[in-house]
């Protein structure tokens, strides 16, 4: 996707978020994000925006210089976090995407990396307030795919602590999209191979880009299988692959 698709999706959702937390009610609980309420969600995404907009329109090199905002009473919740969407896309369509700024990604330090990965949180914690809503939404299929290549882009370095290794491949493929991954584990400590291509992995699953997207985040998984997802081959090999990355 481009850059100006993504500061385009971050509107939407990030916005759209904001009216699936209305319907929920802040007080109904996210089991997307265990022990969180939608007011917990909305005050999660609304400090992770204020962090990014200060990086980008600081241009900075060191995120020590930022001061966390205090939490609105839950009745100026949602006001405040809708502000704060206008005032993070305002800075980031300022901003040149080549900008070098401070990010916690080895291959993520300019601001355009913050406009894509500001999209897909959007995204995501949409998924987690439509959820509360009793909602079945889904994320467009071109920004899921492009979820999934951002996860595997910067979520894989290393395993969390105490996983499993992977013992073996992954074969993930779009059913909606053009999108499929073969995942490999070079080093049982380290990174993540990914080629973006067709082939037969030890394990396989199957599944609309939405729906890996979120199996990648966890947010729902394969006891959707039948219905959401197929399965093919070792299923432990695909299982200790969704475990391995620590998502804290």
């Amino acid at each position: 996707m481009h850059h100006d698709e993504h500061l385009g999706q971050l509107w939407e959702h990030g916005l759209g978020l904001a009216f699936a937390a209305e319907r929920a009610g802040l007080d109904a609980p996210v089991e997307s994000c265990p022990g969180w309420s939608v007011a917990d969600l909305v005050w999660h995404i609304l400090e992770v925006q204020d962090f990014w907009r200060w990086i980008v329109s600081e241009e900075a090199s060191d995120p020590s210089g930022y001061a966390e905002p205090e939490r609105p009473a839950d009745a100026e919740l949602i006001p405040v976090y809708r502000r704060g969407v206008d005032a993070l896309l305002a800075v980031l369509r300022d901003a040149e995407p080549e900008t070098p700024v401070w990010s916690w990604a080895p291959r993520g330090h300019t601001a355009g990396w913050v406009v894509r990965r500001q999209a897909q949180e959007a995204a995501v914690h949409r998924w987690d307030a439509e959820a509360a809503a009793g909602t079945d939404w889904a994320l467009p299929a071109d920004l899921a795919v492009d979820g999934v290549d951002e996860f595997f882009e910067h979520f894989v370095d290393s395993p969390g602590a105490g996983a499993a290794a992977v013992d073996g491949t992954v074969h993930l493929h779009c059913t909606d999209a053009e999108g499929e991954w073969l995942v490999t584990e070079p080093d049982a400590a380290g990174r993540l191979a990914v080629a973006t291509e067709h082939a037969k992995g030890d394990a396989a699953v199957r599944g609309t880009a939405s729906d890996l997207l979120l199996l990648l985040w966890r947010r729902i998984g394969l006891d959707h299988q039948g219905d959401r997802f197929e399965v093919f081959g070792d299923r432990a090999v695909l299982d200790r692959l969704l475990a391995r990355t620590d998502l804290g």
